[in-house]
């Protein structure tokens, strides 16, 4: 195996990000696992999509295909499809490969955690203070930087947004309390 650009890695060798590899970080999901479930699930969609499509008509109608019809081939085409992922993972043999490691996951969770706290405020404080909160954790969090920084960049890109939307494109977005009182619902 030769070096790849003098980084000490070898060809087919994961290197992770900040030098680290793959044996400092164990896998928290395996591949198979990840292929069963994945491949069960579109499966699922895809059955419902026949099944809905077939309710709906999925044949031939004297003035061409019924509404169903493609929607039909196409739900069976991800069911086929899907069948061949379960049945390739079902037999895979060998070591599991890692899908994603522990650390890796955790900074999946250190964005998609806080994601799910900005949709919920959207509803109660409205769109505009919601980002401009959820812009302001991310720098000062993951970007760790000044507040200074923190407080210019997330007021102006929301006011961007707000101007964007509000104004130009004339799309009003959810509005809360702070937007009412400044005058902007």
């Amino acid at each position: 195996m030769t070096d790849l650009g003098g980084t000490g890695s070898t060809a087919g060798e994961r290197v992770e990000p900040g030098g680290a590899g793959p044996e400092e970080d164990p896998p928290a999901f395996g591949a198979r696992i990840v292929d069963l479930l994945v491949g069960g699930i579109i499966l699922l969609f895809g059955a419902v999509v026949m099944f809905d499509s077939h309710r709906l008509g999925n044949g031939w109608a004297d003035d061409g295909p019924q509404s169903g019809y493609f929607p039909f081939y196409i739900g069976l085409f991800v069911v086929l499809s899907s069948a061949a992922t379960l049945v390739e993972a079902w037999l895979k043999h060998g070591p599991d490969e890692a899908f994603v490691g522990r650390g890796q996951l955790k900074l999946v969770f250190a964005v998609l955690v806080p994601s799910f706290f900005y949709i919920a405020v959207i509803q109660f404080a409205g769109m505009y203070a919601a980002s401009a909160v959820f812009i302001g954790f991310f720098m000062r969090w993951l970007g760790k930087y000044s507040w200074t920084k923190v407080v210019v960049v997330s007021i102006a890109v929301t006011v961007a947004f707000y101007l964007m939307f509000e104004e130009w494109f004339l799309v009003p977005l959810p509005k809360g309390p702070l937007e009412n009182l400044l005058g902007l619902g």
